[in-house]
């Protein structure tokens, strides 16, 4: 190239591309027009152009499917209670299970995509959840209920990596941020109409419909998946990495249950303890296998892609603050203002609309700017945003916090998606599939790490202002359960139904534990901030990807 491309968001210029790779370069983009396929190992199906509209609107209904599931079932817990006559610890174990199948699965993902394709795999998957789904609806008792929500949950964890595996091997790199936007409406609005749309089918319908709802759904989503989805090229897979399997399934499993009960057992708990010490372990055994492993489970070489790497320490950071909001505001208006799950729900409604009208147009900013500018700004309006929450009284109008939602929405609509898209950028095409599945996993788990740092905070915070009157009744345990409780609705924490025992606690003190969170969460912003300076994109597409410098110019 004559004139080598300059990063989005300033920089040095880039480093010339070889003869090779513009030739690579131009193979991969007159593929994605329509031209010839690639060969074996090569960028993604050759497709008319514009068609691969139309398969991603087909992907994303099964993700939208899958990330609604995770928090439509929750609003449910007490119902399914009486209907099964059961204990809230039995039936918690409703969601419970789902969270731990998916740290299970999640792992594999990439190499079933390579083993069977990822088309089929896609298929495959919503094929499962939505069988799954039937048989929840179904269910006769409690341990039937459990073992089909485990079922369901092997599909559901499939669905996600795979996903953005496939969209990005199909997208041309220069429509990446439009398709990406298309992506994150699914992703942000799913789960914040979960409980809302839960909580009205349990009232006004049939707890099974929260299960049945997604039948025809699934079914419609299969067969535009067989019509729509091109097929993708194979990759050798290789045999199954046996302890990298087991040993990421083992840690997963421990950490994961562990941050979701942490806050209820106890964090110094025999139990958490040893689930940490296990977890630990594992993950450290994973490690090892997985870079001495001649084909290994999940690739963690992609850590060289060091804008990979950044996007993913932004990503995580910011998901902390991001739950800050759509986790505990709706906790406050619920336990000190006194709503109803639906009421909040419709409160929160404009914020989600919000972001659903701006994550396609960030994704199109991204397209013509880069990530840099949008990630700086976005976080920049989260940051002042969620200062203002610090403000918060019992007194505070419904309409002044569907403002501060709505601002606060602005920043996560043009940070969030551009962040996630930037790093992937930068995977070669035939290492997205296990980049995804990495990608998904540090989102979950540092999602569940912030939430059960922040619970642990708040709670200690509240005991630590209520007065001694109030602390007889034991506050900062009653607010732990509730908590949990609240923390079903978004990613499948265990939780406990404590709404009686916060309402005895000092609400006051828990509305100023709730002020001195959102002064943390603006300077846990704050630290992912510095970094998205350095963001960078690579337009070259797949096959050019290559590990590079962090900071500095594009490489």
């Amino acid at each position: 190239m004559s004139d080598p491309e300059r990063p989005a968001g300033g920089g040095a210029p880039a480093v010339a591309p070889t003869p090779a790779e513009e030739e690579s370069a131009t193979e991969f983009a007159e593929a994605m027009a329509g031209g010839a396929p690639l060969s074996e190992g090569g960028g993604g199906p050759a497709v008319a152009s514009g068609a691969w509209g139309v398969a991603l609107f087909t992907l994303v209904i099964g993700a939208f499917m899958s990330l609604l599931d995770s928090s439509i079932v929750n609003v449910a817990i007490p119902t399914l209670e009486t209907a099964f006559s059961a204990t809230t610890d039995q039936i918690q174990w409703v969601v419970t299970v789902y969270l731990l199948v998916l740290g299970i699965v999640v792992p594999s993902s990439g190499w079933l995509s390579d083993r069977i394709g990822p088309k089929r795999l896609y298929i495959v998957s919503l094929a499962l959840f939505t069988v799954g789904s039937f048989f929840s609806g179904f269910a006769w008792s409690t341990a039937s209920l459990i073992v089909f929500r485990a079922f369901q949950a092997v599909g559901g964890g499939l669905i996600m990596p795979v996903t953005m595996s496939m969209i990005y091997q199909l997208v041309p790199r220069s429509r990446i941020g439009t398709a990406m936007g298309t992506f994150g409406v699914a992703l942000i609005l799913a789960p914040a109409i979960g409980p809302t749309l839960g909580g009205y089918l349990v009232e006004f319908v049939n707890w099974r419909f929260i299960f049945y709802v997604n039948v025809p759904i699934g079914i419609l989503g299969v067969m535009a998946a067989s019509a729509f989805i091109p097929e993708f090229p194979r990759h050798d897979a290789g045999p199954l990495d046996v302890p990298g399997a087991i040993t990421s399934a083992v840690g997963l499993f421990a950490l994961l249950f562990a941050l979701s009960e942490g806050a209820t057992w106890g964090w110094g708990s025999e139990a958490i303890v040893l689930l940490l010490y296990v977890a630990a372990c594992s993950l450290a055994l994973f490690v090892y296998f997985e870079l001495h492993a001649p084909r290994p489970l999940l690739d963690l070489r992609v850590f060289g892609h060091a804008q990979f790497t950044l996007s993913l320490f932004i990503s995580a950071v910011t998901s902390v603050a991001l739950y800050s909001g759509v986790f505990y505001i709706p906790l406050f208006l619920q336990i000190v203002v006194g709503m109803g799950a639906f009421h909040t729900g419709l409160v929160l409604l404009p914020a989600s609309l919000v972001t659903a009208v701006l994550i396609p147009v960030s994704g199109r900013l991204y397209d013509r700017i880069g990530p840099a500018p949008l990630v700086v700004v976005g976080l920049a309006a989260m940051t002042a945003t969620t200062y203002l929450f610090h403000n918060l009284s019992a007194d505070t109008p419904s309409g002044t916090v569907v403002t501060w939602m709505a601002l606060r929405a602005v920043g996560m609509a043009l940070a969030m998606m551009p962040v996630m898209t930037s790093g992937m950028t930068w995977i070669p095409t035939a290492e997205v599939g296990r980049a995804s599945a990495i990608s998904n996993i540090v989102q979950r788990v540092s999602a569940s790490f912030g939430l059960a740092a922040l619970t642990s905070l708040i709670t200690h915070w509240q005991a630590a202002y209520a007065t001694a009157d109030v602390a007889a009744l034991n506050p900062a345990n009653a607010l732990a359960l509730a908590l949990q409780a609240r923390a079903t609705a978004l990613f499948g924490s265990a939780g406990r139904a404590a709404s009686l025992l916060i309402g005895l606690a000092d609400r006051q003190a828990f509305v100023t534990a709730i002020d001195d969170l959102f002064l943390v969460g603006a300077a846990i912003v704050v630290v992912a901030l510095v970094p998205a300076f350095f963001l960078r994109t690579n337009r070259l597409g797949g096959p050019e990807a290559r590990r590079g410098p962090m900071f500095g110019s594009p490489e």
